[in-house]
């Protein structure tokens, strides 16, 4: 499953397989969590026009699906993620 979300110029992707949590921005991946943890976690700095940062962060719990994005903190997504299909790549 992958999630796609912009902020301002930049774009962002938050992709969810079976063992892995991944966050990529522009095309590039940031940072990849495969380590069977009952919570999976990706973060980034991510930096925009005039020297201005946002910190995205990831958290994917595989027991309920539950998946969490914040930007600077706050929640901009929040929901259980469906089952992955065998046909979906990234």
């Amino acid at each position: 499953m992958q999630l796609t979300f912009a902020l301002e110029h930049r774009t962002y992707d938050v992709v969810i397989t079976e063992e892995t949590l991944e966050l990529w921005l522009d095309g590039c991946l940031r940072k990849r969590d495969d380590s069977n943890a009952a919570v999976l976690y990706v973060w980034t700095n991510i930096e925009l026009n005039w020297e201005e940062h946002r910190f995205v962060e990831a958290r994917y719990r595989p027991s309920d699906r539950r998946l969490h994005i914040t930007v600077n903190r706050k929640t901009v997504f929040e929901e259980a993620i469906e089952r992955r299909t065998n046909n979906e790549s990234r």
